[in-house]
């Protein structure tokens, strides 16, 4: 199946945590319309390993942290496409203090209710989310994760590539801010097929330089970036 491509949902420098290029399905499993989903997020590209906060190991697996200290959260998220906002979902609470253990716990709990729950409440499990139906394709595109009272669009309106949807947050089922993207077959999200997606144009580093990359699907933890319009 040739990939869908779109624009890259977000602006400045990020990486995946999950994506296609790893595995498929990127998340382990079929379910949600999510087998080529991505997870993108912010890193200190300074330290090793995905480190995506300014405060030590140490405090990490101690007290903690709060959201606002983590990288990435609240900026925007950019429509990748024209299309139709058809679900639009907020009023979700952010996880505003992250631990680990806690959060690992927590994300296998969730998972857990999915699987054995015949009508889950999803928008407690995928956070605050947005579909948007594709103007050109038969396809939906699906934004998860969003920050409380940050979704700026309606279900019913129609909206432009690159328009401001909402900002990156940390509710539902994340242990960590960051934008989970997929694009899927249908609106029913427990029904739903994944379909594979590439992204125009991006940059990507390596070897001390910055090249552009064209349709293409980045890597886990390539650094890739997309400028401001």
């Amino acid at each position: 199946m040739e990939p869908i491509t779109v624009e890259f949902p977000l602006r400045g420098d990020w990486t995946a945590g999950h994506t296609p290029a790893e595995k498929v399905p990127s998340h382990g499993v079929d379910v949600l319309g999510q087998t080529y989903a991505y997870d993108f997020l912010r890193l200190d590209w300074n330290k090793k390993g995905f480190i995506f906060h300014p405060k030590t190991t140490l405090r990490y697996y101690t007290t903690g942290l709060n959201v606002k200290d983590c990288f990435g959260y609240g900026e925007h998220i950019y429509s990748p496409v024209n299309g139709k906002v058809v679900v639009s979902k907020d009023g979700l609470k952010d996880h505003q203090w992250l631990h680990p253990i806690k959060d690992l716990l927590a994300a296998y709990a969730r998972g857990l209710y999915i699987s054995l729950s015949k009508k889950p409440n999803l928008h407690k499990v995928i956070g605050n989310y947005i579909i948007v139906k594709m103007e050109d394709f038969d396809a939906y595109v699906f934004f998860a994760h969003a920050k409380k009272d940050s979704i700026m669009v309606k279900e019913g309106e129609v909206i432009t590539c690159g328009q401001h949807l909402a900002d990156v947050g940390n509710t539902g089922n994340s242990t960590a801010p960051h934008l989970h993207f997929h694009i899927m077959d249908r609106i029913d999200l427990l029904n739903a097929k994944g379909l594979p997606c590439n992204f125009k144009e991006y940059e990507s580093f390596s070897n001390d330089s910055w090249t552009t990359k064209i349709n293409g699907i980045p890597e886990k933890r390539e650094r890739i970036r997309v400028k401001n319009a």
